[in-house]
Order: C-alpha cells, then sequence, then structure tokens
C-alpha cells in the first residue's frame, strides 16, 4: 500500500544527498579539479537512492516462505563500484600522481549518501561538512608539515669539461636533489653548432622552491641552451 509520508520522508533523504555532494563538489569544481558539482551531486543522490531501495525496497518480501532479505547486500555494492569511477579520476603526470584526493572525496560522498538514505541525518550532514573542511584547510601551505615534491627537468647543455659536475653543484646549492638522470646527444646530426647533450633529470625539489626558477638558470649560466620542466 502506498504511504505518501513515507515515500516523500525517502524522497526528501535523497535531495538532501544531492544537496551535500553538491557542496562537496563544488569546491573541488573551484580548484578545477577533474570531478566538480554534477558528478558529486549524482554520486551522492545516486548512493542514497540504492540504499532507500535496499533498505526499504524489499519490504512486501518480508515474512514469505523460503526468501530471506539482506538490506545491506544492495547498498555494499555502491562501495566497490565506486571505486571504478575513482579510478577514472587517477593519473600520473611527470613523475607525480593526480586526482588521488578528488577520488578520494567521490568515495567519501557515496558514503554520505549511503548515511543520509538510511536515516543517518546528522552524521551524514556532519560528515559532509567534516570532508569540506578537511579539503578547504589541508590545501593551505603549513611551512611546518611541507615536505619535498618531485619534478622532471629536462635541459640540453654544450658538452663542456666538467659539466655533469657543474649541474650537480647547482642543484646543491640550491637544495635540491638528484634522484635520477639520463644523458643523450643533443646535436641532431647538425654538426656546425657546437657539441650539445640532452639531460634529464628527476629531481627532489624543496616545497619552497619556485619552479620558474629554473628558466633563470639559461641567463645564470651560459653553457644551459634549453631547459624544459
Amino acid at each position: 500500500m502506498f504511504d505518501y509520508n513515507l515515500e516523500l520522508n525517502y524522497f526528501l533523504r535523497i535531495i538532501i544527498a544531492g544537496l551535500c555532494g553538491g557542496l562537496i563538489g563544488y569546491e573541488r569544481k573551484n580548484r578545477m579539479k577533474e570531478a566538480g558539482i554534477r558528478t558529486h551531486f549524482i554520486v551522492c543522490l545516486s548512493s542514497a537512492l540504492i540504499m532507500v531501495v535496499s533498505k526499504y525496497g524489499f519490504q512486501d518480501q518480508i515474512g514469505i516462505k523460503n526468501i530471506s532479505i539482506d538490506p545491506s547486500r544492495v547498498a555494499a555494492q555502491v562501495v566497490s563500484g565506486i571505486g571504478f569511477l575513482g579510478a577514472g579520476m587517477i593519473f600520473m603526470r611527470r613523475q607525480s600522481v593526480k586526482g588521488l584526493t578528488t577520488a578520494a572525496g567521490v568515495w567519501a560522498t557515496a558514503g554520505v549518501g549511503l548515511a543520509i538514505g538510511s536515516g543517518l541525518y546528522l552524521i551524514g550532514l556532519l560528515s559532509s561538512f567534516i570532508i569540506l573542511l578537511g579539503q578547504t584547510i589541508l590545501h593551505r601551505n603549513f611551512s611546518w608539515l611541507s615536505t619535498p615534491r618531485t619534478e622532471e627537468l629536462n635541459i640540453k647543455v654544450i658538452n663542456e669539461p666538467n659539466v655533469v659536475d657543474k649541474i650537480r653543484n647547482i642543484f646543491t646549492s640550491k637544495d635540491i636533489v638528484i634522484l635520477s638522470f639520463k644523458i643523450k646527444d643533443g646535436n641532431d646530426n647538425n654538426f656546425d653548432k657546437p657539441k650539445l647533450i640532452n639531460m634529464s633529470f628527476v629531481l627532489k625539489v624543496p616545497q619552497t622552491y619556485d619552479t620558474s626558477d629554473f628558466l633563470s638558470m639559461i641567463q645564470k649560466y651560459p653553457f644551459i641552451k634549453y631547459i624544459e620542466f
């Protein structure tokens, strides 16, 4: 039998979940991330919908002989299914992994939807607030928590004596650690120009170091002819 008040209550849960997801997505959108308002809205709303269906959608089967109901079975698929969506947001660029925070945020947003869908309004709302608070505050630069970051640098230099040692000394003077590097010929069979070599570095750079300062190396050191980072 259709219960208008009960159905309205379920619908209210879904709407509240969608709003919470939209708020979390708004913060991500402002930071130009892969998943924004719409993605988080849909994830949270659909998670609440699945939770409502899982918990209340099979009540007409209760009491029927040889039929057992597990209210958590359908909702449990949200947790595993959201992993595929999160995996699509994670990619690697220049030795750095991008999208982890957004993927974790989408996973947490699904949890908010499940909580609100099951009727745990306070838990869902407070969790949304904590997620927003964490994503906002932890983006600030805490100097006492700063850790080195990894950067990839490609340079083309004149092949003169001790050029590798010169480059190494430049990095050492700036507290930059060389994690790995490789060298190859950079002349492209042009014998009219000075002998050049390409050097590719993976560097551990202090958090406070501005990578645009790499460009100033061309002016300071004449043997450096090209820089890409």
